[in-house]
């Protein structure tokens, strides 16, 4: 398929799969999180090969650069080919760190409410 003349940003950062959604894409943008040069973008702005950008999602800070527009959302192993990550390494050091200490929010494993075999085994022993 060939390469489009205008890729909106919104639509870029969907298809190579920092956001899971384009809305979610979308809102960053509006929010002044997705910034061009230190300026904050809209969603509407056109993407060039050789722009870099500074992104905030959720999970992590980003620093891109285009290599190629991607209007369609492929898997991420094709994806990472459109853009170079140019996060520098502290910032990904403080990742790291976070993820380790991340609660997830899910119950772990053995920890918490009595399985259903738990259950019988302590009916029986309460019968007893």
């Amino acid at each position: 398929m060939p390469e489009k003349e205008k890729l909106r940003i919104d639509k870029y950062l969907w298809s190579i799969r920092l956001f899971k959604t384009r809305a979610q894409a979308a809102d960053a943008c509006d929010k002044g999180k997705v910034k061009l040069n230190g300026d904050a973008v809209k969603a509407a702005r056109s993407v060039n090969i050789g722009d870099e950008y500074d992104i905030k999602t959720e999970a992590r800070r980003w620093r891109i650069k285009v290599t190629g527009l991607l209007d369609h959302r492929l898997q991420y192993s094709e994806a990472i080919n459109y853009y170079t990550d140019l996060t520098p390494p502290d910032e990904m050091e403080g990742l790291r760190f976070q993820a380790t200490s991340f609660n997830t929010g899910k119950r772990q494993s053995k920890i918490g409410r009595p399985t259903k075999k738990d259950r019988r085994e302590l009916g029986d022993f309460l019968e007893e």
